[in-house]
C-alpha cells in the first residue's frame, strides 16, 4: 500500500513536469513568433521609408529635369532671336555694300524677266501675274530706300522721305486715271494694277541714278 501510494506521487510528479515542459515550449515558439512577425514589421517600416525616400528623389530629379528643360527653351529662344537679329544684320550690311552699278543690273534683270514672262488667257490670270510683278518691284523699291538711308546724310534723307510720301500719292492718283480709260470693263481694274506697278518699277531706277552713291 505504502509503494502504490509512493508510485502515484512519482508519477504525478512527472506528469507535473511533462506538463511545465509543454508550456515553456509553446512560450518559446509563441515568442519566437512574436520576434519573427516583430522583425518582419521593422523591415516592411524600413522598406516603406526608403521607399518614401525614393519616391521623393525623383520627384525632385523630375522637378529639376522639368527646371533645366524650361531653362533650356528659353534659352534656345534667346539663341533663335539672336540668330534671326544676325540674319537681318547680315543682310541688310549685304544690300548697302551693293554698289550703284549693281542695283541698275539687277533692275534690268527684273525687267528683262517682265518682257518675258508668259502671257496669260484669262482676266483673273492677269491681275494676279501683274499683282505679283507689282509686289515684286515694290519690294526692291523698299530695299533701295532703305540703303539710301545708310548712305544719305540727315537733312537729304529728310527731303527724299517727304518726297517720297508725294510720290506715293501720285503713282496710286495715276495709276487710277490710266484705269478710268477703262471704267466700267473688265480691264479697269488690270490697268489700275498694271500702272502701279510699272511706275514703281521707273520709281526704283530713278532713286538708283539720282540718289544712290
Amino acid at each position: 500500500m505504502k509503494n502504490q501510494k509512493i508510485i502515484i506521487v512519482f508519477l504525478g510528479v512527472i506528469f507535473v513536469l511533462i506538463t511545465a515542459c509543454g508550456n515553456s515550449s509553446e512560450e518559446s515558439n509563441t515568442a519566437q513568433d512574436n520576434g519573427d512577425s516583430n522583425s518582419s514589421s521593422a523591415q516592411n517600416e524600413t522598406q516603406n521609408s526608403s521607399d518614401t525616400s525614393t519616391d521623393k528623389d525623383t520627384a525632385q530629379d523630375i522637378a529639376s529635369n522639368d527646371g533645366s528643360t524650361e531653362e533650356n527653351k528659353k534659352q534656345n529662344g534667346i539663341d533663335e532671336s539672336k540668330n534671326e537679329e544676325s540674319t537681318k544684320s547680315t543682310e541688310e550690311n549685304q544690300a548697302s555694300e551693293k554698289t550703284k552699278k549693281e542695283y541698275l543690273d539687277m533692275l534690268n534683270a527684273m525687267e528683262e524677266e517682265d518682257r518675258h514672262a508668259d502671257a496669260k488667257d484669262t482676266m483673273v490670270e492677269m491681275e494676279e501675274q501683274e499683282q505679283e510683278r507689282f509686289e515684286k518691284w515694290d519690294d526692291m523699291l523698299n530695299e533701295i530706300y532703305g540703303v539710301l538711308q545708310e548712305q544719305l546724310g540727315k537733312e537729304e534723307m529728310e527731303k527724299l522721305r517727304e518726297e517720297q510720301r508725294e510720290w506715293v500719292q501720285q503713282r496710286d492718283e495715276e495709276a487710277k486715271n490710266a484705269s478710268l480709260k477703262y471704267e466700267g470693263g473688265s480691264t479697269e481694274s488690270l490697268e489700275y494694277i498694271a500702272a502701279r506697278a510699272t511706275l514703281t518699277r521707273e520709281r526704283a531706277y530713278f532713286l538708283v541714278a539720282h540718289y544712290m552713291k
